[in-house]
């Protein structure tokens, strides 16, 4: 998934409206530079090409004192459905990038739905979770390709991460934290 399109889809929903800088400066005080591989020439890239696919209509430019005038964008029928199928992949997914952009904006989706996709998303890695911890026997250190119990160690305690995390998400939920859509 190309969770730079979920970020520049979900801003522009936030906002209404924005321009390219907006998005940009908006992600910027989110620090997604730290936990993402998200950079500024992919926002407007992302822009673009949702705006060819449709996905984005082209407002205007807005006049700015601080330079060159900005293109105002605004969410299609045909984005917030993109957006929010990305958003319900996001808070599906184990990769932690996208997982984190799902968070980011969860609260577009009621809460009931929320919960039924974090609950889903926990249980499979949990299954996951114990899949990989039964295989760790069956390839001892010294094994072919000798990297492989290693890697499995690896996938095991990030799959194990995302679990508690979502555990600990939907606690929180449950017990109210967060406005989210309808409320």
């Amino acid at each position: 998934m190309s969770v730079v399109r979920l970020f520049v889809l979900g801003v522009v929903r936030l906002r209404g409206q924005a321009h390219g800088y907006a998005v940009h400066r908006e992600l910027g005080t989110w620090r997604i530079d730290t936990w993402t591989r998200v950079r500024p020439g992919s926002i407007y890239h992302s822009l673009k090409q949702l705006t060819k696919e449709g996905k984005l209509r082209a407002l205007g430019v807005e006049e700015s004192a601080e330079g060159p005038g900005r293109e105002l964008f605004s969410l299609t029928r045909e984005g917030e459905a993109e957006f929010l199928e990305r958003l319900e992949a996001a808070l599906s997914s184990f990769d932690l990038e996208e997982l984190g952009a799902g968070v980011a904006f969860m609260t577009a989706l009621p809460r009931t739905r929320v919960l039924a996709l974090l609950r889903s998303q926990h249980q499979r890695a949990t299954a996951a979770c114990e899949g990989l911890e039964k295989m760790l026997p069956m390839f001892p250190q010294r094994a072919e390709p000798p990297h492989t119990a290693d890697l499995l160690t690896l996938w095991t305690g990030s799959v194990a991460a995302v679990a508690r995390f979502t555990e600990g998400l939907i606690a929180r939920l449950e017990a109210g934290e967060y406005t989210m859509a309808g409320e």
